[in-house]
C-alpha cells in the first residue's frame, strides 16, 4: 500500500469533497479494520482483523464497488456515532444531484472512520 494520510478530520473532509481517490479511501479503511498485506508472503494478513469481517471478507473489500460490504461497514458503526459526520463536522449531506452510490459509500466510509477515531480516543 502507498504512504496514507493520517486520520484526522482534515482526510475526513478530503474524502467527502472527493480530494483524495476512492483507492486511498478504500486503503485507509482496510488498515483500520486492520487488513496489512504481507509482502513476503504475497497475500493479506487478516489476524488483526475481526472475525465477522475475514468470514466475509478474507481479502479487503472495495467499499466502492461493493454495496453488501458497505451496509456492514455502515452496521458496524455504533448507534451513537451514526450521524458523526452532521454533529462533529457539520457535513450538511451531498445534493439531490449528487446522491449516486460512489458518492455516498464514500460518506458512509468517511462517517466509519470518524466512528473508528472516536472509539479508539476513548480507549486511550
Amino acid at each position: 500500500m502507498a504512504e496514507l494520510p493520517d486520520l484526522n478530520t482534515e482526510t475526513i473532509w478530503a474524502i467527502l469533497n472527493e480530494e483524495l481517490p476512492d483507492e486511498t479511501v478504500n486503503q485507509l479503511v482496510w488498515r483500520s479494520l486492520g487488513y496489512r498485506y504481507d509482502n513476503h508472503a504475497n497475500q493479506w494478513d487478516v489476524s488483526q482483523v475481526e472475525p465477522a469481517w475475514v468470514e466475509k471478507y478474507p481479502e479487503p473489500p472495495d467499499f466502492i464497488a461493493s454495496r453488501p460490504a458497505t451496509v456492514q461497514l455502515t452496521r458496524s458503526i455504533p448507534k451513537p456515532n451514526k450521524q458523526l459526520l452532521k454533529e462533529q463536522l457539520g457535513f450538511k449531506g451531498y445534493s439531490v444531484d449528487q446522491l449516486v452510490p460512489r458518492l455516498t459509500r464514500r460518506a458512509t466510509m468517511a462517517n466509519w472512520l470518524l466512528s473508528f477515531m472516536k472509539e479508539k480516543e476513548s480507549r486511550e
